[in-house]
């Protein structure tokens, strides 16, 4: 009897031990390295768009717009029936890792401005998305080959720190090989609530 209680004891500690290490991340049972990939994830003003709307209600000071029914403050008086452009904005999370690739989610288009004509919202969106040439640091350019095609590719860090990948044809792929810059078309889509806030997108290559 001595040596059958002394078993079940021996085997009931083995037991307990198995299941605490179990239940213990830093134990050799646990095969979880606890490694974490590095990502960096902001959100940025993407694009802006102009379109035609109609008034429909009118609640308190402020209106619908059709055909989406969205909600705008009534800042020109105007009246259910009238016809009024809208501006509309986009903003996205852009997520970087560590190897500088991007992954980009877009919002739904959000209406925040109405105007009574298109000439007053296409001056408003003229500032709000700016095109500009510059120079912007060149990472480096390199081929690939498939089914005995090439394809070349060009890999520029654009002012927000983020990496592009663009392909490019032999001829550009030869004047780009060597140097350590290149000159871009970029535009810049600013923040409509704060202007200073501004992202900047690749538009081609300025020669």
């Amino acid at each position: 009897m001595r040596n059958k209680r002394a078993l079940w004891l021996l085997l009931a500690g083995v037991l307990l031990l198995v299941l605490s290490a179990c239940g213990n991340s830093t134990s050799v049972f646990h095969t979880d390295s606890g490694s974490e990939t590095s990502l960096s994830t902001v959100r940025v003003p993407w694009d802006y768009r102009i379109q035609e709307g109609t008034v429909g209600d009118l609640i308190g000071s402020d209106m619908t717009v059709l055909p989406d029914n969205e909600l705008l403050p009534n800042d020109g008086n105007y009246a259910t029936g009238d016809k009024v452009w809208v501006l509309q904005f986009m903003d996205a999370e852009l997520t970087t890792d560590e190897n500088q690739k991007n992954e980009v989610r877009l919002s739904a288009w959000n209406t925040i401005k109405s105007y009574p004509d298109k000439t007053a919202a296409d001056k408003d969106i003229a500032e709000l998305k700016v095109s500009v040439t510059t120079d912007v640091d060149l990472v480096g350019v390199y081929k690939t080959e498939y089914q005995k095609k090439t394809r070349n590719f060009a890999v520029l860090e654009l002012p927000t720190g983020n990496r592009i990948k663009q392909p490019i044809d032999d001829a550009r792929y030869k004047d780009l090989e060597k140097k350590k810059t290149a000159s871009v078309v970029l535009e810049e889509v600013h923040d409509f609530a704060d202007y200073d806030s501004a992202f900047a997108k690749f538009r081609g290559w300025a020669k």
